[in-house]
């Protein structure tokens, strides 16, 4: 949830940014700052807490210059303090810098520059960028910031959105972007620029803007902008004119909602890990869970319970319970659970999982719970919504607002909390050891790229999807943790095209729907490089052998599944238990794309509403 703004002109630069700033609460942080160049030196003001705290400060010892930085923090690496909060200068102060995201890899540059002498003053993985910047700017660069700062991304994995000063050059600002964790939009004025990580930051000042694609790099001055990709390539980029209208400037260059929320999830998924995992213990931090290890290694069952999409969710939540937890889950749909007496007691957990926190259904399996005296846990989107306030304990999805009526971005954050929720309970079940704690971590470092990079599919699937549109039945399988992604993905095509779709384990496919397959039923494989692959390219095959058309979600690298499938779609190697979140993402656009086709009302399908609050 970190916001990010920059101006450069001939105004002064701290009321601008304050006031980006301002605009961006909405998304949530901890800690602000703001920084300027003034008379060849940086000048910084930061604190922790509401955005006042940072203003008063400011009030009382004043920022000026006509070039300035400014983030609002979630924490991710470090503690809420003001020595964590963004912005980050380097070692010798000539550099500082903004960013947005998780430098998978910080341990590893951090440890290499230090061994050459650089001194940290934060506890964060964003003080690393500021000081390779540095590093490369003494050492290659030639003083270069462009240059320097291109050359510290290739050193980082992970997704990046980053801002850079000079103090030697203060009259250009560096921009970055890496996948899909931030984005950048440059706003264009008359002698000035601006640069923000939102629209609603800078739509104040200008409606002519230009969105960084991943990989690209600029260089804004007072006058105009550079933009390159990051192997130094020019490009020309679009402007865009943004209108007035706040429904739509929120879209930005998005056609729909859903195509928005579907991209970004780099980013929620990069908020919903913010301030919740130590990635050096290797544990989860979940406070508002109110949770003892008492408590926990009291539990001898979770019941969770959801509707819809959200039941899915809990499905893929059940794989990571059981396994890093060793807690027995069962998972009901909200609408039923309460209507057959169900079996509860105080050695019980109950989880709800509801994006608005108000569905009728899920609220009356959690008075039943109550009743029956269970722990009642939630894990809502809407903060302050019912069902967090009458939970013993709750995870917020930090997923921000979702318009579109078919979910998305909130899926994929209620399975991260899910994941989270695991490992904080298997910390407090005593069930991992230190050395798979920080595996499990670490591979949660991870998600936002992978799906950063898993949305770069979009081209290849907008093309299946005019192949694709005019059938008017599909099938979705999936074996293991992806069983349930099969079932998303059907219920995502249905939503949103009001095609017939049915999503099945695939080991299931012999007992009955294999019925159904011929030359006009699309077959959707999830054959991701696992465990079950074998097993998959099975289910292939016996589907191609009855004329099925086979869509395959593949593994990148995966050559055989191209002589078994007649389209497939590659998304990055990833975790096994995380593999979910990162094969949604096609189904996703498949499911977007294809009723965009079909002339379907994508953000507002027929007979559904986004929250259901009548039974």
């Amino acid at each position: 949830m970190c916001g990010i703004v920059a101006y450069i002109g001939s105004r002064e630069a701290t009321p601008i940014i304050l006031d980006g700033l301002q605009r961006l609460e909405y998304r949530g942080y901890d800690s602000a700052g703001v920084a300027t160049i003034d008379q060849g030196e940086i000048h910084v003001r930061r604190d922790v807490g509401k955005l006042i705290n940072l203003r008063l400060k400011v009030q009382a010892d004043p920022l000026t210059g006509k070039i300035g930085i400014g983030h609002t923090r979630w924490a991710t690496h470090g503690a809420p303090a003001e020595r964590n909060a963004h912005p980050h200068v380097s070692m010798d102060g000539e550099f500082v810098v903004v960013h947005n995201g998780i430098v998978e890899n910080y341990l590893e540059l951090k440890h290499e520059l230090m061994a050459e002498g650089i001194e940290f003053k934060s506890d964060t993985d964003t003080e690393v960028i500021v000081q390779l910047i540095e590093r490369f700017a003494h050492n290659g660069a030639q003083g270069n910031l462009t240059e320097a700062t291109r050359k510290a991304v290739h050193l980082m994995r992970g997704a990046h959105a980053i801002v850079v000063m000079n103090r030697n050059k203060p009259d250009e600002l560096v921009t970055a972007r890496v996948g899909n964790a931030g984005g950048v939009a440059i706003g264009l004025g008359e002698h000035e620029n601006f640069i923000a990580s939102d629209i609603p930051a800078i739509l104040e000042h200008t409606r002519r803007m230009i969105f960084l694609e991943s990989r690209q790099i600029a260089t804004v001055t007072a006058q105009g902008f550079h933009i390159q990709t990051l192997d130094g390539n020019p490009i020309k980029s679009e402007i865009h004119t943004i209108p007035w209208d706040p429904v739509s400037a929120a879209k930005g260059e998005f056609k729909h909602f859903m195509q928005k929320e579907i991209f970004d999830q780099a980013r929620s998924l990069t908020d919903t890990i913010r301030g919740r995992v130590d990635f050096e213990r290797g544990e989860a931090l979940l406070p508002d869970l109110n949770l003892t290890a008492e408590q926990a290694k009291a539990l001898n069952r979770l019941v969770t319970v959801a509707c819809g999409t959200s039941y899915y969710s809990g499905l893929v939540g059940k794989f990571y319970i059981e396994h890093l937890a060793r807690l027995n889950v069962e998972v009901d749909y909200g609408s039923e659970y309460r209507y057959r007496d169900p079996i509860l007691d105080d050695r019980t957990a109950v989880l709800a999982i509801t994006q608005s926190g108000e569905t009728v259904d899920t609220l009356a399996a959690m008075e039943e719970a109550r009743e029956k005296k269970a722990t009642l846990w939630s894990i809502v989107n809407t903060i302050g919504s019912q069902a967090m306030r009458i939970s013993d304990g709750y995870i917020t999805m930090n997923a921000g607002p979702e318009i579109g009526v078919a979910s998305t971005k909130a899926f994929t954050a209620s399975i991260v909390d899910q994941y989270l929720l695991a490992l904080a309970l298997a910390q407090l079940r005593e069930t991992l050891t230190l050395g798979q704690r920080r595996q499990y971590t670490h591979d949660l470092s991870r998600i936002p790229d992978l799906v950063g990079r898993a949305l770069e599919t979009e081209p290849v699937i907008k093309e299946l999807a005019t192949a694709l549109h005019h059938y008017t039945d599909f099938l979705y399988l999936g074996r293991g943790i992806n069983y349930p992604i099969a079932l998303e993905g059907a219920l995502k095509l249905k939503e949103i095209s009001y095609i017939h779709a049915e999503g099945y384990p695939a080991g299931e496919m012999k007992h009955g729907p294999i019925a159904l397959i011929d030359e006009e039923m699309p077959v959707l494989c999830l054959a991701l490089k696992d465990n079950l692959y074998e097993k998959m390219i099975s289910q292939i095959e016996q589907a191609k052998a009855r004329g099925g058309i086979v869509v395959a979600v593949a593994t990148e690298g995966d050559t055989v599944i191209q002589s078994k499938a007649d389209h497939v779609i590659y998304v990055p190697e990833c975790p096994y238990l995380l593999s979910p979140v990162v094969a949604v993402i096609p189904l996703q656009l498949l499911a977007y794309h294809i009723a965009q086709r079909r002339g379907a009302d994508v953000d507002q399908p027929r007979n559904l509403a986004k929250s259901v609050t009548v039974e």
